[in-house]
């Protein structure tokens, strides 16, 4: 199978599960759970299929958060506001209502092609090792043909995650050196990481070290050429691992998905919804 069709139909996958992070909807909905929005109903949200879980859990989930991150979140207190069953189905209120304040989701048809598609590959999964993705495919499906493609869409998009993880591990790439490379390729803009994973100056001057023993990076985190190319490696990676999912589909199924799912990012981003991100 074509790389480049695995690789971008994860794209349009990863963008059109994207909303649920940025849209003030999410928001709304848990504060109306008598939580505080914040990094602790990120984290919560976003684990909520897997229930209950101490912070340790969530470091070891969320690999590319620094400790303080995680620590300073204070999950505890939205867990002891809401359960995971109210957090999922707040999750899912906000994307139906953001979904259609931005009017992107696809029509009634396109709904039904896009099941026809990614249900036979969310059927065909082995979740061995990819936890949120296991996770996320025991959420019953809502009766909202939306929703319900939504969900499926969240699972082939943790089942990404979990295997680049995978891969970050295997390759002996921590949680925060793989920060560094994406900041030094231009993948994640260095003051969202800094307000969002939090990591100090000793621990990414630690992860530079790291990286320029290597020949990665340079001794202030410039990328190398070769460091360049072994973040590339690692996509390329992740796509070869990614491949063999699309079979019951072959690449005409994978390029008509991502045609069908890539209007919702068009749309999103027309409306600001990721701000600078964008």
């Amino acid at each position: 199978m074509d790389r480049s069709i695995v690789r971008s139909v994860h794209a349009a996958i990863s963008m059109a599960h994207r909303p649920v992070y940025f849209v003030p909807e999410a928001n709304e909905e848990y504060a109306a759970l008598g939580v505080e929005p914040g990094r602790g109903t990120y984290f919560a949200s976003r684990t909520a299929p897997i229930g209950v879980v101490p912070d340790e859990v969530i470091l070891a989930t969320f690999y590319n958060f620094s400790e303080k991150a995680v620590r300073t979140a204070e999950i505890g207190k939205v867990w002891a506001g809401a359960t995971p069953q109210e957090l999922q189905a707040a999750r899912f209120r906000a994307v139906r209502r953001s979904f259609d304040r931005v009017d992107c989701a696809p029509s009634s048809e396109q709904m039904a092609e896009a099941r026809a598609l990614i249900d036979p590959v969310v059927a065909g999964l082995s979740f061995a090792g990819k936890p949120l993705a296991a996770a996320n495919s025991a959420v019953s499906l809502p009766h909202d043909a939306l929703l319900a493609l939504w969900q499926q869409v969240t699972i082939i998009r943790e089942w990404r995650g979990d295997v680049h993880i995978a891969l970050l591990i295997a390759n002996d790439i921590g949680p925060c050196e793989c920060m560094v490379l994406q900041v030094g390729t231009g993948r994640f803009p260095l003051a969202i990481t800094q307000a969002t994973r939090m990591w100090n100056e000793q621990e990414w001057a630690q992860a530079i070290v790291g990286l320029n023993a290597r020949g990665w990076v340079t001794s202030d985190g410039a990328m190398t050429e070769a460091g360049n190319a072994a973040r590339e490696h690692l996509e390329d990676e992740t796509d070869r691992l990614c491949e063999s999912i699309w079979k019951p589909i072959g690449e005409p199924g994978a390029k008509r998905l991502a045609e069908l799912l890539d209007p919702i990012h068009v749309a999103m981003s027309a409306a600001g919804t990721y701000g600078p991100l964008a």
